[in-house]
């Protein structure tokens, strides 16, 4: 037992649950615990970021790549506040972030004072659990349980909002060790029921999310597959959970995923979903989704059960220990003729081929796919680009994939990348972008450049706001209303002021050169910018439910 300031109790509580790197920005009111990370200089790294939303991000990288806990730092009011958006992302996709803030002094809140906010009236509807410090005592009790909670159950972020004067306090430190949450077991009832309506289906059908992947379930999911001999779908946020090679693979769900899958959904008598929510991108009409099947909902978190779409089997449980446990009592099974109208439909409806000899968002990832023999981490940014890279890109392994699904927040992707990039150093990260998500956090490029990180930033410039122009284009008789980027800026220029390589590629043959050099880079980040057209749709191509009716949503 000794005494230490409230900051040293920060760092020590920090080290004590196994972080090994903070990102984040210093202000006034978190300059103690800035003081402390000054006198704990070797034993935990910090990342300055250019701007709180960006270190925010890359908490939420560094947690998605690894399955640890990732942690931000922030200082009061607009500093913390920055975080709101990156937290926010956290939350819609249910990862493990613990923000520390600092506050005013006690005897300044609720007075107004220079750079005071109530963050965590702010961050309460989008936080798993949050606190307000006012006393060094409590710091040690409240950390802790800020990482039991953001990594137990269903993961989430929970913020720390500490006062100053707490943090420049000594009390009393009392070492604790760490402990590892614990699974939530299914009931045997629920279990039951579900393999009475496994053994009874003739066209099964396997829908899992991220909730495979925060449990580490993936090997659960191969298994149980084999065994019940059924097609798997992935969501955008499932991704990797399953191999995107496996020829039991449909392709990913939803409003921009594959035609094999939505006729799967509209033809199955059993739909098995696992750790997924059912969004709306997902599902479109909910009253028509999977409308011939059974619904069985695997997730650990009860509150989804039915928020969305009725089920007629419930399992909250652990995807881990849930999937486990059906592969222990389930016979094998065969499904013959379901397995092959499967294949059918996949020759029948391949993927979109953009041609031309243009330079084509197919062409690209496939290429990065080449060039790393399908390790590298992918990152993305939000829009088109982020449905090429579900649609092209083939994940065959969990924590691939980065990138915001619930919230759909344009500007993730760098700093996503740089918290990837840190937690696996010795991975080869890529950013995919599009040139208006780029130039939301650009300024990120710094803080690649000053860690010496070698993120490969590609950006998909087609001049437009994609996404939102498609939509203008589809159900907006193409009134192109201010997604138009007028005057392109020159990335290669830009790259090289930040201190990154930068390299412009309007064909094939140039992406491919401008890649291979980007791939000798060790120490220093490559932005690629791919001249592409801006009439190369992210097309939603069948969605499930009454959308499959859409001859507009056929259009490529």
């Amino acid at each position: 037992m000794r005494k230490l300031t409230g900051a040293e109790i920060v760092i020590e509580c920090l080290l004590e649950q196994g972080a090994d790197v903070v990102f984040g920005y210093p202000g006034g009111a978190a300059l103690y615990i800035y003081d402390a990370l000054y006198k704990y200089a070797g034993r935990i790294r910090h990342v300055l970021t250019s701007h709180e939303q960006g270190a925010a991000h890359a908490a939420d990288g560094y947690a998605r790549s690894s399955g640890r806990v990732g942690v931000v730092f922030a200082t009061s009011g607009p500093g913390a506040t920055n975080l709101v958006t990156g937290i926010a992302a956290a939350y819609m996709d249910s990862s493990p972030v613990v923000a520390i803030t600092c506050n005013v002094a006690k005897t300044l809140l609720g007075k107004d004072s220079f750079q005071e906010v109530d963050i965590v009236g702010i961050t309460m509807p989008i936080t798993k659990h949050n606190f307000i410090v006012k006393r060094a005592e409590d710091i040690a009790p409240a950390v802790r349980a800020a990482f039991a909670i953001a990594s137990s159950g269903r993961p989430g972020p929970v913020l720390i909002d500490i006062t100053k004067d707490a943090t420049a306090a000594e009390c009393e430190f009392v070492p604790m060790n760490s402990g590892r949450p614990r699974a939530v077991v299914p009931t045997n009832t629920s279990i039951t029921d579900a393999i009475e309506l496994i053994t009874d289906a003739k066209r099964p059908l396997i829908c899992a999310g991220g909730g495979v992947i925060s449990a580490g379930a993936a090997d659960e999911l191969a298994a149980f597959r084999e065994i019940i001999d059924a097609p798997v779908t992935l969501t955008l946020m499932g991704l990797g959970a399953f191999s995107g090679t496996h020829p039991a693979f449909t392709g990913m769900i939803g409003m921009h995923g594959t035609k094999t899958t939505s006729l799967a959904v509209r033809d199955c008598d059993l739909l098995i979903a696992v750790g997924m929510r059912f969004s709306d991108r997902v599902t479109c009409d909910t009253g028509s989704f999977a409308k011939r099947a059974k619904i069985i909902h695997i997730d650990i978190d009860e509150a989804e059960i039915g928020k969305n779409v009725s089920v007629d089997c419930a399992v909250v449980g652990d995807a881990k220990t849930v999937l486990s446990e059906l592969c222990g009592k389930l016979e094998r099974q065969t499904h013959t003729e379901w397995m092959k109208e499967i294949e059918l439909w996949k020759k029948e409806y391949p993927p979109h081929q953009y041609g031309g000899g243009k330079l084509s968002p197919q062409h690209v990832l496939e290429r990065i796919y080449g060039a790393t023999g399908g390790e590298a981490l992918i990152v993305t940014e939000v829009g088109q680009h982020q449905m090429w890279t579900g649609q092209f890109y083939k994940f065959n392994r969990p924590r691939q994939l980065i990138t915001s699904g619930g919230l759909g927040a344009m500007g993730f992707g760098l700093g996503a990348a740089i918290g990837a990039q840190t937690a696996n150093p010795g991975k080869r990260v890529f950013n995919i972008a599009g040139d208006g998500c780029f130039h939301m956090n650009m300024n990120e490029l710094a803080t690649a450049v000053k860690q010496g990180l070698p993120i490969v930033e590609v950006i998909m410039n087609n001049n437009v706001l994609g996404m939102v122009r498609q939509w203008q284009k589809l159900f907006y008789e193409r009134r192109f209303s201010h997604t138009t980027l007028d005057k392109p800026t020159d990335y290669d220029m830009l790259a090289k002021a930040f201190g990154a390589k930068g390299y412009t590629a309007a064909t094939p043959e140039e992406f491919d050169a401008a890649l291979r050099l980007a791939m000798e880079e060790t120490g220093v980040p490559t932005v690629i910018n791919c001249v592409i057209d801006p009439d190369m749709n992210a097309l939603p191509i069948v969605p499930p439910g009454t959308c499959i009716e859409n001859p507009i949503l056929e259009m490529n």
